[in-house]
């Protein structure tokens, strides 16, 4: 994949001095941009065949425009499958040493930026792009089709019979608790340390990452960035929860039964690539079923 042509897509009067390659993926690249007298801008270009991503990730950010620590979309080519945005300075919180108390607080902001994220309504829940695709109107629907669909990849890709069991029978029996999320919004979907930046100060500058997003029940994504903590922490959760805020109705037990969806999810991912060093952990959690 070659560059991006910058002169095309920068801001009028732009004079590039330096183009710094930055890590991307498999669906990118990301080149900084550095220019004189303006700040620098992160350049994204996306493969050919993941131009929807380009186009969902602007259209998220768009979505969180008026979120603080999130990108600012300064232009999206659709035609080149490339995105311009503005540049949050910091490394992955995971490349840190941070003294605990920079941990909780990391983790408190980032439960204040999730708190700012779900202020955002949708009409739906569903799968995000740039809509709701198969949008259903209540939370009771979705739960069960999002973990029905989990579930069958889980014994595809050879999860034991028995979790697969016990976590269905615990998402009938949890009906009630989820029933009482009466709107979707807009939900990271993947907050985890490696989305968290971190600038020189050790403070967290920004939050990236918005290709998971769904409509979905706001604690879906506080389950989320539980599961993600190998360690069990307890001092993260309390910092995340301190810097969320109070919880809706039936808050923990919905919280508790996303964790069961997102550790199925997990196992079935890390299966797929070969990593197995979480798969033992992985497996704790669903136990808990």
């Amino acid at each position: 994949m070659q560059p991006p042509p910058f002169a095309e897509i920068l801001p009028s009067g732009s004079v590039v001095t330096e183009v710094v390659p930055r890590s991307g993926g498999s669906l990118h690249t990301v080149h900084e941009v550095r220019r004189a007298g303006a700040d620098p801008l992160i350049v994204k270009q996306y493969a050919d065949r993941w131009r929807a991503q380009q186009r969902k990730e602007v259209h998220v950010y768009r979505l969180a425009a008026g979120v603080a620590g999130v990108p600012q979309v300064v232009h999206a080519d659709d035609e080149r499958a490339t995105t311009v945005l503005t540049l949050i300075r910091g490394k992955p919180m995971w490349e840190h040493e941070l003294e605990p108390a920079a941990v909780r607080a990391a983790y408190r902001r980032m439960g204040e930026f999730l708190a700012a994220l779900h202020r955002i309504s949708l009409p739906a829940y569903g799968h995000l792009t740039t809509e709701i695709v198969d949008p259903v109107a209540d939370n009771v629907t979705y739960v069960r089709r999002i973990f029905a669909r989990q579930l069958d990849e889980f014994l595809a890709a050879g999860g034991r019979r028995d979790l697969h069991d016990a976590v269905a029978r615990r998402v009938a029996a949890d009906e009630e608790a989820y029933a009482a999320c009466t709107g979707a919004v807009l939900c990271h979907n993947d907050l985890h340390e490696g989305n968290v930046l971190i600038d020189d100060e050790g403070t967290v500058a920004g939050f990236i990452d918005v290709e998971n997003a769904v409509a979905a029940d706001p604690m879906t994504d506080l389950a989320k960035t539980l599961q993600f903590d190998p360690e069990e922490s307890p001092e993260k959760r309390a910092a995340l929860f301190e810097g969320y805020g109070p919880l809706p109705p039936y808050g923990p037990e919905r919280i508790a039964l996303y964790r069961l969806y997102h550790a199925l999810e997990l196992w079935t991912w890390f299966t797929s690539i070969g990593e197995t060093a979480r798969l033992p952990g992985l497996v704790n959690s669903l136990l808990r079923a």
